[in-house]
């Protein structure tokens, strides 16, 4: 199936790992132009670098924080100045979960709260205004929200809230862009493989004295596939929502963990 994507250009937050990393890449393999944003600037050159090499795109870093309003806008506009427009809008910046215990409710402070709900629920408002109205200027363009299997389970508050209140942003930004050719999608990926994971799996491993091979086996243990996903197997995911061939899904949640056992969404 040709995705229709040769020549879109495309912002990728977050975009220097993981399944960031791992989207940026899809993208400029299906042909987009391509702006990693981040805030390491060493890890933003090297990744730029990289991803051009790999697929002849032009692939330029930006760095922002997605918890500044200044920095959003300036983002953005250096993004459609290095590559003549934008198309496609990744949010992905956000503090990971899952790498350690999250807070427990007499842990948890105002200070831990705001600070991840402005980067990853604010952040992802900040960059959705300051995108949709270069996209709303051409009639057509896709933003998806990166937000995470933890809006539809227990085990830490801030990122249920947070994920939640990701969901409910996209809903409402899609209800609102949709006449202007603006589908907007959230993806929740669950427990995924990216450069940090076998840091991860051996922590687990040590802690509860087992081999890291079974320690890998129980963390993949709570899907469907029983294994667990990789960034990239997300990435297919995203790159088809980023694509003008899913003009008919906006607004919606697509889940991509490898299916949640013993659960029903519809």
């Amino acid at each position: 199936m040709d995705l229709q994507l040769h020549g879109k250009r495309a912002l990728v937050t977050g975009g220097t790992r993981g399944i960031g990393k791992a989207i940026a890449a899809a993208l400029a393999a299906e042909g987009c132009d391509v702006a990693v944003a981040g805030r390491d600037a060493v890890a933003l050159a090297a990744t730029a670098a990289e991803l051009a090499s790999a697929s002849g795109r032009t692939v330029v870093p930006i760095v922002v924080d997605t918890g500044d309003d200044a920095s959003v806008e300036a983002m953005v506009a250096s993004c459609v100045a290095q590559l003549g427009g934008l198309d496609i809008l990744i949010n992905n910046a956000a503090k990971p979960l899952g790498q350690s215990a999250p807070p427990k409710l007499a842990d948890i402070t105002t200070e831990l709260f705001w600070d991840d709900v402005n980067v990853k629920v604010m952040g992802y408002l900040r960059c959705a205004k300051a995108a949709a109205p270069h996209m709303a200027a051409n009639g057509w363009g896709r933003i998806i929200n990166v937000s995470g299997l933890g809006a539809r389970s227990t085990g830490s508050a801030i990122g249920s809230v947070r994920n939640v209140g990701v969901a409910a942003l996209t809903k409402n930004l899609a209800d609102e862009l949709g006449r202007s050719g603006i589908n907007v999608t959230v993806v929740h990926p669950g427990l995924t493989r990216t450069e940090k994971t076998p840091g991860v799996v051996a922590a687990r491993a040590a802690a509860a004295g087992i081999d890291e091979a079974e320690a890998e086996r129980r963390m993949g243990a709570g899907s469907a596939l029983g294994r667990i996903i990789d960034a990239e197997e997300v990435a297919d995911v995203v790159l088809f929502l980023a694509s003008p061939r899913s003009v008919a899904i906006n607004g919606d949640a697509i889940a991509c963990g490898g299916g949640q056992l013993g659960v029903i969404h519809y």
